[in-house]
């Protein structure tokens, strides 16, 4: 009865259309996120673009830091001109799906090396069209279901959004080895029509009368803000603190881990193999790891161990710049690095979950999702100056040292966490957790 009843559960899953919808709207989610910079920076640095505006550039992904102050106006008003047709959420969903396939292509026709600001002028509009789409998408996954079937399309979306993002990762530097950049991006472009078909076979969700009616600005954003300080007393700026900080060493760090590799004469081939394909693997086994982590040994436990672990695994981009071109030692920096990113991205995953109230969960978790990767994102600019100075060993010890402060404000909230333990939270966390596993 139990194995039959398992089979019916299965078969229930894989005939839901929604499922399928969801994998390939997370696949068109996660396609942009590395071609807006990451996979962009190779480009930049074997056109001869100097570190420092390569690193100013990392500016362009800031819009993923920033979505949430555009977000309710997506709510409340559609799209212009095609929101009529295919619906509030559907039209948005199009037209940001639209205006990525379009900043890819512009980007494919420019020459970062002789016209950087048309390069500059098409990574900004990926990155808006992006970040917009990862809000309305999240926003129909939201609508579309109920909350009990909420974990079934989160997983399917995360599990889309990884392999968009193997695709722009070590697909781009594949296409790009074998042929040219430009057909690279013309590729990846080509390949959002995947979410693009999805949109047009998704249905609209049914909007309420409430939804319908226009927030006020206090009640799209002031609310939320004040029931966090309010539920989280004085220690709401030990909070911000330690969210601020906790992934800044990978954010300032990954800003100049491909140009370091093109430095020492590896081939996009190489870098696709070792750090995208294989990488990905391991991120994937370090996610895991730290959900076990965060159900076996404590939320606080895990949150401290990941974020020494992440800061510390920067030593070994320090070890890589200086033994050269050896693929052996970059394959042991990949390994330790993305383990120990997984590890940390998942406890402070858990971390932020348990902060949120359920009566503002989406527009609190936005914020602080966003409050982690400002910092970062913002300082990650003048990386490029930092290893001009400095160089790539002296700059990865650094943000490695970041580790420290990190330490101490995570064993400062875990005392705090300990005297004021919520049930609520550790269910919330637990919530968390087992997505993470499951994406």
């Amino acid at each position: 009865m139990q194995f039959e009843s398992q089979r019916k559960s299965l078969t229930r899953l894989f005939a839901d259309k929604r499922l399928a919808l969801m994998l390939a709207l997370g696949f068109s989610s996660g396609l942009p996120f590395l071609l807006v910079f990451s996979t962009q920076s190779a480009w930049l640095r074997e056109a001869g673009v100097a570190r420092e505006h390569i690193g100013l550039m990392s500016w362009v992904a800031l819009a993923y830091s920033l979505k949430f102050l555009w977000a309710p106006l997506l709510d409340q008003y559609d799209a212009p001109a095609i929101g009529r047709i295919l619906g509030r959420r559907r039209g948005w969903m199009a037209l940001t799906q639209g205006g990525v396939a379009l900043a890819l292509v512009g980007l494919a026709f420019g020459d970062p090396g002789h016209n950087l600001p048309w390069t500059i002028a098409f990574a900004f509009l990926l990155g808006f069209c992006a970040a917009t789409q990862d809000v309305v998408i999240d926003g129909w996954r939201i609508s579309i279901a109920p909350p009990e079937q909420q974990g079934e399309l989160s997983a399917a979306s995360q599990f889309g959004y990884r392999f968009g993002m193997l695709g722009a990762g070590a697909g781009a530097l594949y296409i790009a080895e074998a042929a040219s950049w430009r057909t690279a991006y013309l590729v990846m472009a080509c390949l959002m029509s995947v979410g693009l078909a999805a949109t047009l076979l998704a249905a609209e969700p049914a909007f309420s009368a409430e939804s319908h009616r226009r927030k006020s600005l206090r009640e799209a954003f002031v609310d939320p803000l004040k029931d966090f300080f309010r539920r989280q007393g004085r220690n709401a700026l030990l909070f911000i603190a330690l969210l601020a900080i906790y992934r800044l060493p990978d954010f300032v760090s990954g800003v100049m881990a491909n140009p370091l590799y093109i430095d020492l004469g590896f081939s996009k081939a190489e870098i696709a193999s070792i750090t995208k394909v294989f990488g990905f693997a391991v991120g994937l086994a370090g996610i895991f790891a730290g959900g076990l982590a965060v159900a076996r040994l404590g939320l606080m436990p895990s949150l401290l161990i990941g974020g020494v672990a992440a800061s510390a695994s920067h030593l070994s981009l320090a070890l890589v710049a200086t033994q050269g071109h050896d693929l052996r030692f970059l394959t042991l920096s990949i390994c330790v690095e993305n383990f120990a990113g997984g590890f940390a991205g998942t406890a402070l995953i858990a971390f932020m979950s348990s902060l949120t109230s359920p009566l503002y969960a989406a527009a609190q978790y936005a914020l602080l999702s966003s409050l982690y990767a400002l910092p970062g994102k913002l300082l990650g600019g003048f990386s490029g100056y930092a290893v001009a100075a400095f160089g790539y060993p002296a700059f990865f010890v650094a943000t490695s040292c970041i580790g420290l402060p990190v330490a101490a404000i995570c064993i400062a909230v875990w005392r705090t966490q300990s005297r004021h333990e919520d049930p609520s939270n550790i269910s919330s966390a637990s919530d968390e957790t087992d997505k993470a596993i499951a994406s």
